[in-house]
């Protein structure tokens, strides 16, 4: 897959109630989830043929819908049965699933209230989001110049592809000073998350995240915690301002792609992935891991 544009992959994808194949599964040029971000998704990982919790993700990308007055004009189960189709006809066993729904291109402008909502599956080949070798090393985040906005002005508990404009904005940059991501403060200079995860940190044992209160709870940040109180370990939610860093131990990062990934650095702080972050990404790897 490496080098190929992700519109000429093979394979078929789930279009509104049918397959179609790969290259024909288009949208008009005026759709308006182009113009006006109309737009919400999930990402979803499958690990020896089965989607780790399916479900919870396809209730969120109706509930994202829900937030931005679409409705899917399809059920969660039917959606769920929809994921395992496409998974088992692109013949992959551990793979990555992004469902999206998008208003089309009926009316264009600033309202749309006629136009239909599309659903679509694609499912590919995606191994480790970062580089395996590095990534037990810890990666190093730089910290964006974007900050997460207020809920006040956004629908910041939906997926909604609007919102991840400022996200690729700050992951550009911080590629391009050499890091691997980038972590964001929220409107009122708290530590909020990375450009696709959540971010943990540790000290004296103790796992600190921040309050997702305007930015997303993601579905692996709530497996993580699980797993870490599991083993007895405390897991604090709360404000976290960005001069506490300096006095954390251990950090990692978490999402469906990023799965449990440690941090060694974020701008100018560092940070040792120890024995909190090994167990956690070993505890992960079992939990996705059918059978395991």
């Amino acid at each position: 897959m490496a080098g190929v544009p992700f519109d000429q992959l093979d394979g078929d994808i789930w279009y509104n109630g049918e397959f179609v194949e790969w290259g024909n599964a288009q949208v008009h040029v005026l759709t308006h989830g182009l113009h006006y971000a109309s737009s919400v998704f999930e990402g979803e990982r499958a690990y020896g043929g089965e989607i780790f919790e399916l479900t919870k993700h396809t209730e969120r990308l109706f509930f994202s819908a829900e937030q931005l007055g679409m409705e899917i004009p399809y059920t969660v189960d039917e959606i769920d049965e929809a994921c395992r189709q496409t998974l088992k006809r692109q013949g992959l066993s551990n793979a990555y699933l992004r469902p999206i729904a998008w208003r089309g291109s009926e009316m264009m402008g600033v309202s749309a209230q006629a136009n239909r909502i599309n659903v679509a599956i694609a499912c590919w080949d995606w191994p480790s989001y970062f580089d395996p070798e590095q990534k037990m090393k810890g990666i190093r985040l730089d910290i964006a110049d974007w900050k997460r906005p207020a809920p006040d002005t956004i629908p910041c508990k939906a997926k909604a592809a609007g919102l991840y404009m400022i996200c690729t904005l700050s992951k550009h940059a911080a590629e391009a000073k050499g890091y691997a991501d980038a972590l964001m403060f929220d409107y009122r200079g708290r530590v909020a998350e990375c450009t696709g995860a959540n971010v943990f940190f540790t000290k004296d044992g103790v796992i600190h995240t921040p309050d997702p209160d305007c930015f997303l709870d993601g579905i692996t940040r709530q497996t993580v915690i699980a797993l870490a109180e599991k083993r007895g370990m405390e897991v604090v939610v709360r404000t976290i301002m960005p001069e506490e860093m300096a006095d954390f131990e251990e950090c990692f990062i978490t999402g469906s792609a990023a799965e449990v990934t440690p941090v060694s650095e974020i701008g100018p702080y560092s940070f040792v992935p120890g024995p909190i972050s090994k167990a956690l990404v070993d505890d992960y790897t079992k939990a996705v891991t059918p059978g395991a």
